[in-house]
């Protein structure tokens, strides 16, 4: 609970993040050693900043080109010796944590690297941790935090919060790791697990930090509003033995309404804040319309594809266009979808992506082309890497 706090605080005395969560680990280890036979400190935040900085000071001396940074540091120290450390400690969050997050997810950063060092520094997740989140190697994701952490050094980022001209370009990158991080919780890009909870639950603890440390920002309202609704569906993804189950087949009643409250509130905000044409707000409000239907049959698909289509407009994708196509398909008609897609396939944009020929397989199964949209499910899952949304698409070629 307290790494993050201590890893945002220490990078700001060191000036680097590699060495910072290298010293918060050293005063954990120490917890470890000496909590259970002397007890638990009054203060444990307090102790474990006092440890981590006399480790830092030990550090320092002996390492002699850190000669120059010691006595910078020795000053620093000085300056906050008086300073309340168990107060700024016991706070859930603060300037220190704010300013980490938005150094670890620097747009300079290769998007990879920036995800697993937000799992790492951020989150507290370790290397294997990590490594079985992101379905990797533990030596690649090892390297990768490593040569995160190297660029952070090389290119010479500050810790720092960017200045008021730069705030919406970083806010930006920050949300979109942050929402990275979800989306590979909810529905797993590869191996054999339908969905990963923890990255669910560790992306919804970020969203709602920063809810927190920035107030203000109706697109950070609109993300968690769209995190919170849609892993409110997350009880009813799956069935027995881990079966998926798809949004239309699910059991409403074992969605999450305490989640569900949560994210109309979020959304109701980011609108208030006047948000209400941001991206991740327009795909909360679509989510809203399915978290208000009672049933599948309630779904309003006209207004969800409406807002497909203003999404498409306000943040062209062609992956936008393709649930655009199902909600107009809905709302509509299959014939009417079935266009849609048919001009997406004709563009080549989403040739690898499975969901095109899934989509179009749905569509040609409801107009009665049985044959056809058999092909577009094998093809799907030919071309998908999760095995358990591989095995969906053989099943519905297969009642065909």
């Amino acid at each position: 609970m307290e790494c993050a706090k201590l890893v945002a605080a220490l990078a700001k005395i060191v000036g680097d993040v590699g060495i910072a969560e290298e010293l918060a680990q050293d005063a954990l280890v120490i917890a470890l050693e000496q909590w259970p036979v002397q007890g638990i400190p009054q203060h444990p935040a307090s102790w474990l900043m006092a440890t981590a900085k006399h480790r830092a000071i030990d550090l320092l001396r002996r390492r002699d080109r850190y000669q120059d940074k010691l006595a910078t540091m020795g000053r620093q120290l000085r300056q906050v010796e008086d300073a309340d450390w168990d107060a700024a400690l016991d706070d859930p969050v603060g300037d220190d944590l704010l300013r980490l997050v938005f150094t670890v997810c620097h747009p300079g950063l290769p998007a990879e690297g920036r995800v697993a060092l937000t799992l790492r520094a951020v989150g507290g997740l370790t290397t294997a941790e990590i490594a079985r989140a992101l379905l990797a190697k533990e030596t690649t994701i090892g390297q990768r935090i490593v040569r995160t952490k190297r660029t952070l050094t090389d290119k010479r980022i500050a810790l720092e919060l960017p200045p008021a001209s730069q705030l919406t370009e970083r806010l930006a990158s920050v949300l979109e790791v942050v929402y990275l991080i979800f989306n590979e919780g909810y529905s797993a890009t590869s191996g054999g697990d339908w969905t990963r909870p923890d990255l669910c639950a560790e992306a919804l603890r970020l969203g709602r930090v920063l809810a927190h440390l920035l107030p203000d920002r109706p697109e950070v309202h609109g993300l968690s509003a769209l995190m919170e609704l849609q892993a409110s569906r997350m009880p009813a993804r799956s069935g027995p033995g881990g079966a998926p189950v798809l949004l239309l087949d699910q059991d409403r009643t074992r969605w999450d309404h305490q989640l569900i409250r949560r994210g109309l509130a979020s959304l109701e905000r980011a609108e208030r804040l006047g948000g209400a044409l941001h991206a991740y707000t327009l795909q909360a409000g679509i989510a809203a319309c399915h978290a208000r239907a009672r049933t599948a049959a309630d779904t309003d698909w006209e207004r969800i594809a409406n807002l497909y289509q203003v999404l498409a407009y306000v943040s062209p994708s062609p992956v936008v266009d393709l649930n655009h196509a199902v909600a107009v398909g809905m709302a509509k008609g299959p014939e009417h979808g079935l266009s849609i897609v048919d001009r997406l396939a004709a563009g080549g944009a989403l040739a690898r992506y499975p969901q095109l020929p899934a989509v179009r397989g749905d569509l040609l199964a409801r107009l009665g082309r049985a044959a056809e949209a058999r092909a577009e499910f094998e093809t799907a899952a030919a071309l998908t890497r999760n095995e358990r949304e591989r095995d969906v698409f053989l099943r519905r070629a297969a009642e065909l």
